[in-house]
Parts: C-alpha cells; sequence; structure tokens
C-alpha cells in the first residue's frame, strides 16, 4: 500500500479537511517534490508551509511511522534533511541522525482511491495520450523526434557551458567533469560532479606518469581514504593488505604538497549498487583512463566512429582492484573493465555532447552534425522509459531515438507539458479533450 501512498502524494490527492502535523500544525504542500526513484529520501525538494513557515527539502513516505527505524533512516545522513514524514499510521516519532524530529502527517488514502488502485497505476505507467500514438503518421513522428534529440542535445549543451563556467573557461577540464559525472550512471552522478570538480588537475597533471599517484589523490579527493569509511569488518584486513595505507600515505603528501581537501564521504550512494558501480572501482577506471590520455576532449575530437569513441573510453582498474571492489573486501579476480553497454552510455551521455557542444563554440557544424550521426550509430538504451515507449507503439531503432524519448517522457510527459507536444497535440486533435 505504500506506493499507493507514493501516488497519493505525488498527485496531491488529499482530503478535503485542512492537513496537519501529528502534533497539530497545519500544513500547506505548495510542491509535493519530486519522485527519487534511487537511494535516500522519496520525494526531493518538496516545498511547505508548515504553521505559517516555508520549508523545503525531502519527504519520506511509510505506511507506518516505524518503517523509519526499521530501514535504518535514523543513522543515514541522506535522510537529515527530510521536513516532512507522510505516513498512513503514526505508531512512533522518528528522528535523524543528527537528533532532529521531522514533522509527521498522517495521509489516509481515500477509499475510492484504494478502489481504482489498478486504474491509477495503468494510468501513471503509460503518458494518457498513448492511444493515440499507433494512428500516427511516419512523417510526424520522425518530424517530432528529430526536434527532440536537438533540444536534448541543447539541454546538455547548457549544462556543459555552466561546467566549463565553474572550470574557469577549461574546456578540457569541463570535459573531465562530465566524463566523471556521468561515470556515477545515474545514482552518484551528483557526487561525481562534485568530486570532478574538487580534483585539481593542474596538480594531477605533474604527476601523470604515475598512475599511484593519480590513484591516490583521486581516491583521496573523494574522501576514501579516510578509515572511517571501511565499514568496521573490513578495517582490519585493509591494514593488513597494505594497499590502503600506501594510497592514504602517498595522499596525505600529496594533499600537503598541493593544499588539498577532500569531499564528504557521506554523499557516495551504495544501496542498490552493484559492486561493478561501487564509487572506489568507478574512480580506479577513471584513474587509469587519466594515466592514460586517450580521452581528453582534444583526444574524443579526433574520433569519428562510435567504435572509435568506445576504444578512446575503454578501461580497466590497477591489480588490486581486479580483487577488491572496496578497501579490506576482497573478491574474485576479474579485470572489471567497463562493459559495452556503460561504453555506448559514455558515448552517449559524455563524448556526443561535448563534440556537440564545442562544435557550436567554435561554429563548427560539421562537428555539430557528427554529433547526430554518432547516435545513430549506437544501440538504443535499455531502459524504463525507453521500453514504455517501446509498448506505447514508437519505434526505437538507435540511441538518437531513446535520446529524443527521454526527453519527451522527462521535458513534455512528467511536466504536464501537453500542449507544447506534437503527440499531445494529436491527441486533442482526435480526441477533442484534455491530454
Amino acid at each position: 500500500m505504500e506506493q499507493l501512498l507514493h501516488y497519493c502524494w505525488k498527485h496531491k490527492m488529499f482530503p478535503l479537511k485542512p492537513l496537519t502535523t501529528t502534533d497539530g500544525r497545519e500544513v500547506e504542500v505548495i510542491d509535493p517534490g519530486l519522485p527519487n526513484p534511487d537511494a535516500g529520501p522519496d520525494f526531493f525538494n518538496a516545498k511547505l508551509k508548515i504553521e505559517g513557515v516555508v520549508w523545503v527539502g525531502n519527504v519520506e513516505i511509510h505506511t507506518r511511522s516505524s518503517n523509519w527505524f526499521r530501514h535504518g533512516h535514523h543513522h543515514d545522513a541522506a535522510y537529515n534533511n527530510v521536513v516532512l514524514h507522510v505516513v498512513e499510521e503514526a505508531d512512533t516519532d522518528v528522528q535523524t541522525s543528527r537528533g532532529d524530529a521531522p514533522a509527521q502527517l498522517i495521509l489516509k488514502i481515500p477509499e475510492e482511491v484504494k478502489a481504482n488502485y489498478g486504474q491509477l497505476l495503468a494510468i501513471d505507467k503509460y503518458p494518457p495520450c498513448h492511444p493515440v500514438i499507433p494512428s500516427l503518421s511516419r512523417l510526424m513522428v520522425h518530424s517530432w523526434m528529430s526536434a527532440l534529440q536537438t533540444e536534448r542535445l541543447e539541454q546538455k549543451t547548457s549544462a556543459i557551458c555552466r561546467r566549463l563556467e565553474q572550470c574557469n573557461g577549461s574546456w578540457e577540464a569541463a570535459c573531465f567533469v562530465t566524463l566523471a559525472r556521468n561515470y556515477g550512471f545515474g545514482v552518484n552522478g551528483d557526487a561525481f560532479e562534485t568530486w570532478a570538480q574538487n580534483v585539481p588537475l593542474l596538480a594531477v597533471d605533474h604527476h601523470r606518469d604515475n598512475l599511484f599517484q593519480i590513484e591516490a589523490i583521486f581516491m583521496g579527493q573523494a574522501g576514501l581514504l579516510d578509515s572511517a569509511t571501511i565499514p568496521e569488518r573490513y578495517r582490519k584486513e585493509a591494514q593488513q593488505e597494505g594497499y590502503f595505507e600506501k594510497l592514504k600515505n602517498e595522499y596525505h603528501y600529496l594533499a600537503h604538497k598541493f593544499s588539498l581537501q577532500p569531499i564528504d564521504a557521506t554523499v557516495w550512494k551504495f544501496l542498490r549498487l552493484r559492486p561493478q558501480n561501487f564509487p572506489h572501482i568507478r574512480i580506479a577506471q577513471l584513474a587509469s583512463l587519466y594515466y592514460r590520455r586517450k580521452a581528453g576532449l582534444s583526444q574524443l575530437l579526433e574520433c569519428d566512429t562510435a567504435e572509435q569513441l568506445r576504444e578512446a573510453l575503454a578501461t580497466g582498474v590497477t591489480p588490486y582492484w581486479e580483487t577488491h571492489y572496496t578497501f579490506g573486501s576482497t573478491s574474485c579476480k576479474t579485470e572489471k573493465n567497463l562493459s559495452p553497454a556503460s561504453l555506448d552510455l559514455l558515448v552517449i551521455n559524455t563524448a556526443v555532447p561535448m563534440l556537440f557542444a564545442y562544435g557550436r563554440h567554435k561554429a563548427k557544424e560539421e562537428w555539430c552534425e557528427r554529433a547526430f550521426d554518432l547516435l545513430r550509430q549506437v544501440r538504443a538504451e535499455n531502459n524504463y522509459i525507453v521500453r514504455m515507449w517501446k509498448q506505447c507503439g514508437l519505434d526505437v531503432e538507435n540511441a538518437g531515438d531513446s535520446q529524443a524519448l527521454v526527453q519527451l517522457k522527462k521535458e513534455y510527459c512528467d511536466r504536464k507539458n501537453c500542449l507544447h507536444c506534437r503527440i499531445g497535440y494529436a491527441y486533442l486533435q482526435k480526441s477533442g479533450t484534455g491530454g
């Protein structure tokens, strides 16, 4: 029933009487926030007014208050910014790891909503306009998909330009930050971008011929060379192996030399991650990639095909990480190379946008055209958004198509922007009703 409670909160399906916290304070929901499909609070950036005071923060939802403790949120710093705990049954007060007590709101699911649960899930699974999709002309679909591809690349160009400004106009540094962000593969994207902005590439370049020193700076700046970040059950093994201590000592020397400060290690997420996606492995791969000097902006610009880009972006790990996923935790020996699917995602989300953005900057239309051509050379992504549109009847032949459909879902469907969507327009013309 918790999923239905999420649905009611997301769509603001509240009772007619005023909402109040368990201690009697009146609540006004200005914005329920953005749903979070990954680890952490259920809704980000909600905007609420509690007893006349505006709060902006995260919202967590449970069927019972006690699930807060059952799920370990009272020990997890990721839940310190929760401003409201929404529950169907308040059976206890809750507390964050800082000792704060988030306000709690009891939200009862209307009986008619429970009765129509199946229908609500079906509506939430597909966009309301999906019945009209099979009747759309191929010309209209192709035209709209092309426009959406361009929109998506323009949007990514804007993000790259913001990074460029933060990197004091250095395109190579902006490329590194963009690449690092995409090494987070969604879940740790923000953390990797924060980390990359905190990596002093000019300092690293003094030691670019020494992979061990690059890895020491990369791991150290990530905050992962603090013994407290190693689970207690692995600390003794990590000390006995010696590699952690060697990296830590090297980082202390380099940190003193270059006045380095690590980021807060609590930004890294591990929950529901496959071990090969752990930050330690991704950072070790980035260190090897940086050492090989094959994935900088100048090298990526020289690639004419998607296969050349995959080769440039392919990387592995140092010997220690072939038998570890974190410090002190041993595993079977594997090379831990990037999978073909991961390489394709890096081509789609790093190489192609950088080529497009730099082409716009240099007014080189041929580079922008090459970006579109590269998308056509890469297989379509296989994610829930693409699968949904396939089930609705849209053809997905390559990464250009899948990027267009991601743009359609995020910028039109999720924002209820039907009046500016060509499919929404076709639906309105056909049915004469709102989408």
